[in-house]
Formats: structure tokens, sequence, C-alpha cells
């Protein structure tokens, strides 16, 4: 059986010891056995198979922790240098946008700047990626991202329950963030008819969308999270939007004003935000809601072992092909599989996960869903516009009235090579 403890010590902004008592636990993970149901596409394997693929996983992971070193820090600080080197230059070059050529290269440099800090840097940083380097200005206590939500109720929602609850209805509320209905399980209401608008409006303003819903509001209204902690929530918000707003829509438009550009910089640093809000929420859409991408009940994590762990965040994930460049820009997002798998390990190492991780999913007989962006991208648009009507009775094969007294003939049942791996 799969116990449960209290929450780890990390909480949102002023949250209390006693609020804590009060939110959702973590589960511990069965040392052996399994849940009495697994998911379909990991039901041929038995619990000898899933505790050899967890123990391979967990061989992987010690393999790149202990090969960190010089080089993977060097990433790290060229990838940072170069984010603010080109939002300095963004910035600069905004102060003359009122000349169509340097809004267009002002407005280009800042939203690559922001995508940079938001994905492969403050994302990364903020799971603890870097926390080995041990430098206090690269660490997931002190990173404060480019982004309205405060850094400390982000890591609650996405680091703390997102991912140890990936994909279990119920319990992940990133399936649809309380807004959107995302899986057919989802129990329909009207107001789903507004998926597509909803969406629509959410992929430029998603920074905003996330703001709101990493403040809980579901929970305060079930009791898990009281008002209080509410309250020091939206205070902590109310001073990052001030941060946010003052850098973006006051000093750089301040600061274009002499050169008669401050109009062009205010919609220069808005239009910025709003393309980093779009790609994130593509990112982030293409490596949860595609084409095979599974959900689960709590009655299949019951009894969850470490390598059930690994295969609910295989099957819950997908990955997008492309360049290197395309994986940097996602933050290395485009490995969420592996980045499900190993959260904390240096995103710059997710490519050469990957190579072992999709053997292991192959030899195991577990998909591994992978596609271009513009494939993930339709396909979840595609969900959200077909989840937003009622799901469609499924017809009952017919039965011939001649074969129902007519004995069923046996017959042979080939089992996957992965259930005899090892």
């Amino acid at each position: 059986m799969t116990t449960t403890v209290n929450r780890p010590t990390t909480t949102p902004t002023g949250a209390s010891a006693d609020d804590a008592a009060i939110r959702p636990r973590k589960p511990v993970l069965a040392a052996a056995g399994g849940p009495a149901k697994r998911p379909s596409a990991a039901a041929h394997l038995s619990d000898a198979d899933v505790e050899r693929l967890g123990q391979e996983l967990d061989a992987l992971r010690d393999r790149i922790i202990a090969s960190r070193g010089a080089k993977d820090a060097a990433y790290i600080r060229r990838v940072i240098r170069v984010q603010r080197t080109l939002e300095v230059a963004g910035r600069a070059t905004l102060l003359f946008s009122k000349k169509k050529s340097a809004f267009v290269a002002g407005t280009a440099m800042l939203s690559v700047a922001k995508i940079l800090e938001n994905m492969e840097i403050g994302h990364n940083v903020l799971h603890g990626q870097w926390d080995w380097m041990r430098d206090p200005d690269i660490h997931s206590t002190t990173w404060e991202w480019d982004f309205v939500t405060p850094a400390a109720a982000w890591k609650h929602t996405h680091n703390d329950l997102h991912h140890t609850w990936t994909n279990v209805l119920g319990k992940d509320k990133d399936v649809g963030y309380s807004v959107l209905r995302m899986d057919e399980d989802q129990p329909w209401r009207p107001v789903n008819v507004f998926n597509p608008a909803i969406n629509l409006v959410l992929a430029p303003f998603f920074e905003w969308g996330i703001a709101i819903y990493d403040l809980e509001l579901e929970a305060v209204k079930e009791g898990e999270k009281s008002k209080e902690a509410l309250k020091q929530d939206l205070k902590a918000v109310g001073r990052k939007v001030a941060r946010q707003f003052t850098k973006d829509y006051v000093a750089t438009p301040a600061a274009a004003a002499p050169f008669g550009s401050s109009k062009q910089a205010l919609i220069g640093t808005f239009t910025a935000n709003a393309i980093r809000n779009v790609w994130a929420h593509s990112v982030i859409f293409c490596g949860h809601f595609p084409d095979g991408v599974d959900t689960f009940s709590e009655e299949e994590i019951e009894g969850e072992t470490r390598g059930d762990w690994y295969i609910r965040q295989m099957l819950g994930s997908a990955n997008i092909s492309g360049s290197k460049l395309m994986h940097l820009m996602t933050g290395n997002l485009s490995h969420q599989i592996e980045h499900h798998c190993f959260p904390d390990l240096p995103s710059n190492r997710y490519a050469e996960v990957a190579v072992e991780l999709r053997e292991i999913c192959e030899r195991y007989g577990l998909p591994y869903t992978t596609g271009p962006l513009p494939k993930q991208v339709y396909q979840a648009w595609a969900k959200v516009f077909r989840l937003a009507l009622p799901n469609r009775p499924r017809r009952l094969p017919k039965q011939s009235t001649k074969a129902v007294n007519a004995p069923v003939p046996p017959r042979r049942v080939t089992l996957p090579i992965a259930a005899h791996v090892g």
C-alpha cells in the first residue's frame, strides 16, 4: 500500500506550519510489489520487470550526477551571460524604437532573452538542477525569475505537486490548470464549450494565468489552504507584479522618452512578453497534452513503487523533436520525458539521457511519445477543441446471433519481449 507523509518544508510564500499540515501530501513509494492496476501501456510488465526498470533508471541518474562538473557549470554560466547580454541590448535598442528597424531588432532580442530566462535558466534553476554548484547566484533558493508569479509559489505548485502527482486526475491540477478540460475522464460542464476561447486568451497572457493558478483558489475553496495563506500569497504576487511592471512598462519607456520612442518601447516590451508567453504555453502544452500522453486514476498509483513512478512519468509526458537550438529555446523541455523522470538533473544533459531512456522504453515495450513541434501543437489544440464538447458515446461491437452459443477457440498469447527482460 502507498502511505503518505506530510509535505516537505517547501511551502508557498506566507504559508504557516498549521497551513502546511492541511496541504496535499506526498506519497511514500512502496519498497516492492506494485499497484493493484497498472496503466494499460505497462500492464504487460511484472513486478520484477518494473523493479529492474527502476534500478536501471536509478543507475542512469547516478551516472549523470557523478559526472557533473566544470563543463556543466560553464554551460549554465554561458547561457546566463548570453541571456543578460540580449536583454540589455534589446532594451537599449528599444530606446530608439521610433525607427522600425530598431523596434523589430529590440523586440526580437528582448523576446529571446525572456524565453531563455524563463525556459532554460529560471525553470531549471528553480528545479534545483544547479544547486550542486553551491553558487548563491544560481541557486533554487535565491533565483527570482522574469515571470509575474513569485518563484516560491511556482515551486510549490510545479515542483511539489505537479512533478509528484504527474497526470493523476484529481491530484495534478496542471491537467487543465483548473480552467480547461483536457482529459475525457474529467467531467464535462457547459462552461467547457469555451475551452478554445479560454486557451486562446491564456496563450499570450500565460504568465498571468500561471500566477492566478499558483494562488490555488480551488484549494482555498476546498479548505486545503487557509485564507490567511492566500492573503500572504496575494501580497507576494502584488510585489512581484509591481517589480515586473516597473521594469517593463515604466523604466524602459521612461528611458526611451528623451528619444521620442516611449510609446514604441512600451509596445515592444509588451510584445516581447506576449511572444515569450505564447512560446512557453506551446512548449508546455506539447509536453503534456498531445496524442499518446496518458492520465492516471488514483487506483493506478496506490502501491506505486519507484519503477512504477518512473513509468508514470514516461507515459504522462511527451517530447518534441528538433535541433539543438530548438532544445535550448524550450529550456530542454523538448526532453519532457527525461525531465519528468529526472527533474533535478542539469538540462544540458537531457539529450544524452534521452538516448538511453528511449532504448530502455523500447526494451520494456513502453511507448516513447515524441514528434515535431507543429504536430504536437496541432494535437494539443485539437484536444482543446475536442474536449470542449461532451464525450461521444462509445458504440458497442455488434454481436452475431449465430455466434452467441459458439465455443470460443483457445488463443495463443504472445507476451512482449519486455515481459521477459532481465
